[in-house]
């Protein structure tokens, strides 16, 4: 029997926990651009919905709310700008009105004005402030905390850079070939790759505008991502998977994230319990800043040596979640995001943190799956007339696809044959270069051993951009003007 603590039954192991989101009565909202990140959510939690910009489903999606209004509104530079747009909107407010106040809310981005704008809802933001992620984000910062935590970082200094010679002279001793980090960004924006002072100037204004940046010694290696969970009891640690960097069939950014695998040789046990063990000391670290839930590593592992480093912090939901949280050990357990969600329940639970993290460390609870990450590589812009449904798809022998049934996430994908599509660009977007298009989640590999590009998922990348039909626009300067101004921003 579960004692009771304050008036509350303590939740007692899993089966408990399960039990308790099953029988959930209190709103709960993913409210971001698409439902990606958390796909499968509201098979968890009861009452759990999605609040979307994008309808990447049509309508067919049971859970997922898009307002069919378009409100007057200015471009979208970020996901935080479209949240806002959301929370603003008469028709979302309207249906959470419908639905009860004093809801919870969880979002991908969000910053100050979310936080009010949600408050003003009814929703509590189940997510530490904007201001400690914020700060947390800056790469300078993540790589103080790492230090702190007793996790090891490529060589690096950290410093303002005002010219080439200063650059030179502070990162002497990194070498020649170096990468500078910004603070804040997208990895395929904001990570430079300098070797000469030609490198340097394509990139001086980026790097010079910054109080401070992150300069590391370049390193042949391997990038993998982690996600975890701050518990009270504890961080709780998934498996370590590989990343797709800087495919250009995926994406146009030298540095850009375009992926994961996740399987259960991915790399060494030595490599995998390094990782954890970083992941379990910096998750007890983000504790004792004052963080608790969700939150992903980059590590990047050298090659020669297989020395383990901490690459980056991510403080939220990724774009990798939707793997960590349909994988086995997750379907078998919970998934790592009902953990965050029980932080933010006011409910008493006891877990064994030590226990579960044994269990998805086992290669038994560790199935194989991919996602791609598909971007508009070229540099034009197109508007698009056909786009392809949001579902599962099949190639056949000769390698075109076809549209098989709808579904709205990766567990349908029966064989190596199909593969779950989640589709962004909708008919009548733009397509720019770096504009996202879509995911392709299946089964099995998408690298080789060496970690290139397999046929197999070029033949897919290729069949999937084939089925969008896009045609040059006729105002084309206009919008090519208004196009630079919105700018690329990570949709996932």
């Amino acid at each position: 029997m579960s004692k009771k603590k304050k008036g509350k039954k303590v939740l007692k192991g899993i089966s408990d926990i399960r039990r308790f989101f099953y029988k959930n009565e209190t709103p709960i909202y993913f409210i971001s651009a698409t439902n990606f990140n958390l796909l499968g959510a509201d098979e968890w939690v009861k009452g759990f919905k999605f609040i979307c910009y994008i309808e990447c489903f049509d309508g067919l999606h049971p859970n997922v709310f898009s307002p069919k209004e378009e409100m007057p509104h200015e471009e979208f530079q970020s996901i935080e700008d479209i949240n806002n747009y959301l929370l603003e909107h008469k028709e979302v407010v309207e249906f959470l009105e419908s639905r009860g106040k004093k809801g919870k809310g969880l979002f991908l981005m969000f910053d100050e004005k979310t936080e009010k704008l949600a408050k003003m809802n009814g929703l509590e933001v189940c997510f530490p402030s904007a201001q400690m992620r914020t700060s947390m984000d800056n790469k300078v910062n993540t790589n103080r905390i790492a230090e702190k935590a007793g996790v090891p970082c490529v060589p690096n200094v950290l410093t303002p850079i005002k010219n080439y010679k200063q650059l030179k002279k502070v990162a002497k001793k990194l070498g020649d070939d170096l990468v500078i980090q910004t603070p804040f960004g997208d990895s395929g924006h904001t990570t430079f790759f300098i070797s000469s002072e030609e490198d340097f100037l394509k990139y001086e204004q980026e790097i010079i505008e910054e109080k401070e940046v992150k300069v590391m010694k370049r390193i042949d290696c391997r990038g993998s991502a982690i996600e975890a969970c701050v518990t009270r009891h504890g961080t709780i640690v998934a498996p370590l998977m590989t990343e797709l960097v800087g495919f250009k069939e995926l994406t146009p950014y030298k540095g850009g994230w375009c992926g994961n695998e996740i399987y259960s040789d991915a790399f060494t046990p030595q490599i995998r319990k390094k990782a954890r063990r970083y992941t379990r000391l910096f998750g007890d670290q983000l504790r004792k800043e004052g963080y608790k839930g969700y939150f992903e590593l980059d590590f990047l592992i050298e090659e020669k040596t297989n020395k383990v480093y901490l690459g980056e912090l991510n403080p939220r939901i990724t774009g990798a979640s939707s793997i960590t949280n349909h994988a086995v050990f997750a379907l078998a357990d919970a998934p790592l995001f009902i953990f965050h969600l029980l932080e933010w329940m006011n409910q008493p639970y006891e877990i064994s943190v030590d226990s579960i993290n044994k269990r998805w460390f086992k290669a038994e609870n560790i199935d194989d799956w991919g996602q791609l990450v598909i971007k508009h590589t070229e540099d034009n812009l197109k508007v698009i007339r056909q786009a392809p449904r949001s579902g599962i798809w099949v190639m056949e022998e000769d390698g075109s696809i076809r549209f098989d049934r709808m579904d709205t996430h990766r567990r349908a994908v029966e064989a190596d044959n199909e593969a779950f599509f989640l589709r962004i660009a909708r008919k009548d977007d733009y397509l720019y270069e770096g504009a996202d298009i879509g995911i392709l989640v299946m089964r099995g590999r998408l690298m080789t051993r060496d970690f290139k590009l397999k046929d197999r998922a070029r033949k897919w990348i290729d069949a999937i951009k084939g089925e969008f039909k896009a045609v040059t626009p006729r105002n084309i300067k206009t919008m090519e003007q208004k196009v630079a101004e919105i700018g690329g921003f990570k949709m996932m």
